[in-house]
């Protein structure tokens, strides 16, 4: 290995026990970051030439204290004299385990959101670059930096101290460190998107620090119970795809490809669990249930009544819908799919459930079981949209298909509603709206529910999950676009169970000029949300209007657009930013969502750019980002909304 080679393997190895270190030296894990890297940079510089030294992690060490010491001398961050400040590179240093431990508990503090927390983690504690974070989650590398960045600013602004927690507070801190690991771990374990069901680098990341968590705090029977869980649960993994990537089912796999060795792993960090002792924890019951599955020769001898009893001891302890599915599928094996079905049936008015594939996906395995095609092949078409991992959606397609259609052939909800968007008397506009109501009812419902077989019950379901918080003016919207494409296909009145909602409209309170200049003035903002808000705020536009603007109405000469019948105006804050954010391109949507498009969710010939193949901006994610954005601004700690945003001058 070449001394670069060197240098990147020491870095994955040290750097943890570096940023640790020196964050106890300085008080802030951002100034510490940079220290370390400046470390690194000297090892890049020195190592080719002089050679690597015989341990590197400790030259890392100190190149990266001599640093800290440089610069708490420069800024006179502690009242110490000359001689006493070098003398510190001299005395025994703590111990560095507790110091790496306390690095995991900061990188996951509360405060941080989630996604933010998996970023800082990755890149503090296990040494990757935002690039290979970027990778991983198949987002783009800005997006990771601005993230970590974030996570960096809100931990110094908060004055996070560098300690251990300790009384009440170890608990629901231990809770969000592990929660963080075990998130890594599913999305290299089930990936949530791209092309391949595992992404192993994840999954290898996640044990690492799993078992490093395990060393630092002994302690903790859920910390051995959570690697337990994700030794046995990799053990699977060369058998969970087929030769083609598609998934193969947990009763179908060649057991005889798990990996002994990783399920001797889970079994004695099962057992270190155990004599810890306490109460089982959810992370110790889940890897109860994964022992089960191990110790189970065949998928004939698995003991679904165990790993049922163990489920509902868990959904005492986590009483949370995903658990509740998965208690499905086990009482379904245990019991009958008839008992599993009835489970699954309570969860489908779950707001957050509407989303996840995996409910219809189960709920189509059940329905099969009963002898009930029909309806199961309409659920795995369902799942298969709703899923945006390309090996799971065929995987979902390929069992639709060799179901196949029994009942009389007809047009379906997703054939109806593209004809009805497909109309000549539909301005853009309109097709939009009408669009978003029934891409809910497809996606809720399914593409291939047979027109017919439509009804207002299925309605008032869909409406009271999907839209049973949101505001007057949104229920209305979408009630007279279900009332619309009812009448248009001559079905009986779909908004029966619908009652009308009384709208009343109120004076959005504005922000502060003093938050607005503080807003424009901060230089980590990304040119798209930036340009967003600022023509928000000189036009006072709708929202609506400014997320639909297309880059061939704009008049950057006049400074103004056309869009829905409005000219929208602006001033040199916008004017100044436009063409950046143009860069180059003639036609499509303005505002971009951060990636391309899916297979699954190919959006209307006017969303999609011509250019890019990315989508246009959705209202809920600018207004999700300004939200973020914005928290630290509002006094109430909630984030402000776009429309505060409008200027009332």
């Amino acid at each position: 290995m070449d001394a670069h080679g060197t240098v990147d393997a020491v870095w994955r190895l040290e750097s943890a026990r570096i940023i640790a270190g020196l964050t106890r030296m300085v008080h802030d894990v951002g100034l510490a970051e940079e220290l370390a890297q400046d470390a690194l940079v000297a090892a890049l510089e020195q190592w080719p030439d002089s050679g690597v030294p015989d341990n590197p992690g400790a030259w890392l060490m100190a190149i990266a204290k001599r640093r800290a010491i440089d610069h708490l001398r420069r800024v006179q961050r502690v009242e110490r004299t000359h001689e006493q400040l070098a003398h510190a590179l001299d005395q025994a240093p703590p111990p560095e385990q507790d110091d790496v431990l306390r690095l995991m508990f900061i990188s996951c503090h509360p405060l941080l959101p989630t996604e933010a927390r998996v970023a800082l983690t990755l890149r503090l504690v296990g040494g990757l670059t935002a690039a290979e974070i970027a990778r991983a989650f198949l987002v783009n590398e800005p997006l990771i930096v601005q993230r970590i960045a974030e996570a960096k600013r809100t931990l110094a602004r908060e004055r996070v101290p560098f300690e251990l927690p300790a009384g009440p507070a170890l608990p629901e801190r231990l809770s969000s460190v592990l929660g963080v690991i075990y998130l890594i771990f599913n999305e290299g374990y089930s990936a949530t998107s791209g092309d391949d069901l595992i992404r192993p680098g994840l999954c290898l990341e996640a044990l690492r620090l799993g078992r490093l968590l395990a060393e630092l705090a002994p302690y903790g029977a859920e910390v051995h119970g959570l690697v337990a869980l994700m030794e046995i649960q990799a053990s699977r993994s060369a058998a969970r795809t087929g030769p083609s990537g598609e998934p193969v089912p947990l009763h179908q796999q060649n057991r005889g490809r798990w990996d002994q060795l990783l399920i001797r792993r889970g079994f004695t960090a099962m057992l270190r669990a155990r004599e810890v002792g306490g109460p089982p924890g959810p992370y110790v019951l889940q890897a109860a249930i994964a022992v089960c599955h191990a110790q189970a020769r065949t998928a004939e001898e698995t003991d679904w009544a165990q790993i049922a009893a163990l489920y509902d001891a868990l959904a005492h302890l986590l009483p949370t819908p995903v658990v509740q599915l998965n208690r499905a599928v086990a009482v379904g094996m245990a019991h009958g799919p008839q008992a599993g079905l009835a489970l699954v049936d309570s969860l489908t008015i779950d707001p957050t459930m509407q989303n996840y594939h995996l409910l219809p996906g189960v709920r189509g395995d059940l329905l099969a079981r009963l002898g009930r095609y029909d309806e199961a092949r309409v659920e795995f078409e369902r799942a298969a949209s709703l899923t945006g991992n390309a090996a799971e959606r065929a995987f979902l397609r390929r069992r639709a298909d060799e179901i196949g259609a029994t009942g009389a052939s007809g047009t379906t909800l997703g054939q109806a509603s593209q004809d009805f968007l497909s109309r000549d008397d539909l301005d853009a506009a309109t097709i939009r709206s009408y669009g978003q109501t029934l891409r809910r009812l497809c996606l809720a419902l399914g593409e291939q529910l047979p027109l017919v077989s439509l009804t207002a019950d299925h309605v008032v379901r869909v409406f009271t999950t999907a839209w049973g918080g949101a505001a007057a003016s949104t229920w209305n919207r979408h009630r007279s676009a279900v009332r619309t494409f009812g009448a248009w296909a001559a079905l009986e009145d779909l908004a029966a169970g619908l009652d009308r909602r009384p709208e009343t409209r109120s004076r959005t309170a504005t922000i502060d000029p003093g938050q607005l200049a503080a807003l424009w003035s901060r230089a980590d903002l990304p040119m798209r949300e930036l340009t967003l808000w600022r023509i928000l705020h000189e036009s006072a536009a709708p929202v609506t209007a400014v997320l639909a603007l297309n880059v061939e109405h704009l008049d950057l000469d006049d400074r103004r657009a056309w869009v829905a019948g409005t000219w929208v105006n602006w001033r040199h804050g916008t004017a100044r930013l436009l063409p950046h954010l143009v860069a180059g391109r003639t036609r499509g949507p303005l505002f971009l969502a951060d990636r391309r498009t899916g297979p699954a969710r190919t959006p209307a010939a006017a969303d999609l750019c011509p250019e890019t193949g990315r989508r246009r901006l959705s209202y809920e994610r600018a207004e999700y980002l300004f939200k973020q954005a914005t928290k630290s601004l509002d006094p109430a700690g909630h984030g402000y909304t776009l429309r505060q945003l409008r200027s009332r001058t």
